[in-house]
């Protein structure tokens, strides 16, 4: 398990430049910082069939990261960096959602995946 200090988040590599990177022919980085009450980046844009490598931390508190229709549900604890890839063969228009209760924007949290 890797962790990271919540405090160090904005100022740690890879977090401190949240991103869509590209890693090979067709294989993606997504580095993304989950915190009150948005993820960062906001929108990620893939290629059909791609493969994401999804790097999630929070500064802050217990977050989800779910991609509703896809294997994709996680749970981003602060100090810990949540891993998980997954591939997207069809295009969509995915949200992103915070399914743990996060405070009181908990609802406005979200986030959006456009597989084109």
């Amino acid at each position: 398990m890797k962790t990271i200090s919540p405090e160090a988040v904005r100022t740690t590599p890879p977090f401190d430049h949240p991103g869509l990177y590209q890693v090979g022919p067709n294989e993606y980085r997504a580095v993304v910082v989950a915190r009150m009450f948005m993820y960062q980046p906001t929108t990620l844009t893939v290629p059909v069939g791609a493969t994401v490598h999804f790097e999630v931390t929070s500064p802050d508190v217990v977050h989800g990261f779910e991609i509703p229709g896809t294997n994709v549900n996680l749970m981003v604890v602060p100090g810990h960096i949540t891993e998980y890839t997954a591939t997207f063969h069809n295009k969509a228009d995915h949200i992103i959602v915070c399914n743990e209760y996060c405070g009181s924007g908990h609802q406005a949290m979200l986030g959006r995946l456009v597989v084109k």
